[in-house]
């Protein structure tokens, strides 16, 4: 295993730098709702998804591919963008409306969060649904590692801070080193004050307080926040997410 005296966490995706996460194991962290919706998609059969920076890059690869096995997926400032066959919610992700598909995934921050993160030596999906296979996962690398929290627009969000926190508390048995660096001292306090509590904690959130604003339905806020519900594990490839554990158990 990596020395996790070297883990960091970066709070959103402007706080670094693509240089920084060369050669290192990074995890993105966006909760509500882009990584859970990647996690759930490949959970319930597709095949991949593609995450796009912006809809033109959207628009261009949808143009250049068989329509028939390709869905347009995502949100721009937590709305379904007009013409896109499914939105952000991860309850829209259901086998039958996704099995077998290839997602083209463009969002307002978890996907720009991985398009800047394309320099990594390994780049892991992560969610509260799938916390044991990436911290199993995090557990075989030697590289350092980077936990990527998508964050909204350039500001910080709890819900993704609270599951960098939980997975450090795993990856250390709850005993984080001293020497350990600043932006994983401030994850792990945050997930040691409110980790009993996840899903009151993150209702109460500024970015469920966005999504409170924005949809009738809250049950997302909920689904988001339970816990190992699958052992799916997202991996990027050359741009490219898919499930490296293809015989998952639910």
């Amino acid at each position: 295993m990596s020395d996790l005296s070297q883990l960091d966490v970066f709070f959103s995706v402007q706080t670094f730098h693509e240089e920084q996460l060369r050669d290192k194991t990074v995890v993105i962290s966006d909760v509500l709702r882009a990584t859970s919706t990647i996690v759930t998609a490949l959970a319930n059969g597709a095949q991949k998804v593609i995450p796009v920076g912006d809809m033109g890059e959207a628009s261009r690869i949808a143009q250049s591919v068989d329509s028939d096995n390709y869905l347009l997926c995502g949100e721009k400032d937590g709305i379904k963008i007009d013409g896109y066959d499914l939105g952000n919610s991860p309850l829209e992700y259901t086998s039958e409306a996704i099995s077998g598909k290839s997602l083209i995934f463009n969002t307002t921050n978890g996907t720009k969060a991985i398009k800047k993160s394309m320099s990594a030596a390994e780049l892991f999906i992560a969610s509260f649904h799938n916390l044991d296979a990436v911290v199993d996962a995090l557990r075989e690398t030697e590289n350092e590692i980077v936990i990527v929290c998508s964050g909204w627009k350039g500001r910080l969000s709890l819900e993704d801070l609270l599951l960098a926190g939980n997975i450090i508390f795993n990856l250390t048995g709850g005993q984080l080193q001293p020497d350990a660096r600043d932006g994983a001292k401030v994850a792990f306090t945050i997930y040691e004050k409110f980790g009993n509590d996840l899903e009151s904690v993150i209702f109460h959130s500024n970015h469920a307080a966005r999504l409170k604003e924005l949809v009738v339905d809250t049950q997302d806020i909920s689904y988001c926040c339970q816990i190992n519900m699958t052992r799916v594990l997202p991996v990027l490839k050359e741009g490219i997410i898919t499930n490296r554990h293809v015989k998952e158990t639910k």
